[in-house]
């Protein structure tokens, strides 16, 4: 489930000081890179299943491997991890009230701490 309208997605931010801001956030970006795109999760486990709010970015200008390059964030989404098949978007997935409003608490204080440092593209 893709959250609508958060000010987020076409944020362009330097690599270094998105991963930090993120981070705040308590969004991680670990492994999941490629040299052109990133993702930031948010694992969130509880009674329902294992969750990750996900924010997709890219870069056009950069090399994520080198640490250099701004990132054009993409809309957040949600999705729930089945073992051993990995995370699900669909649009068949029922997501927990409690889990969608502590996303949209952690999108809205990201979107705060992203406009301080925005790069207008």
């Amino acid at each position: 489930m893709y959250f609508e309208n958060t000010g987020i997605e076409n944020t362009v931010m330097e690599l270094n000081l998105l991963d930090d801001l993120m981070k705040k956030n308590g969004l991680i970006r670990a492994g999941q890179w490629d040299y052109e795109r990133v993702t930031y999760d948010k694992k969130y486990e509880i009674k329902e299943g294992t969750y990750y709010l996900r924010v997709f970015g890219f870069t056009k200008d950069g090399d994520v491997g080198a640490h250099e390059g701004n990132i054009t964030l993409l809309k957040p989404v949600i999705g729930k991890h089945y073992y051993p098949h990995g995370v699900e978007y669909g649009e068949d997935e029922v997501f927990p009230n409690h889990l969608l409003k502590s996303c949209e608490q952690t999108l809205t204080a990201l979107k705060a701490d992203l406009k301080a440092f925005e790069i207008n593209a």
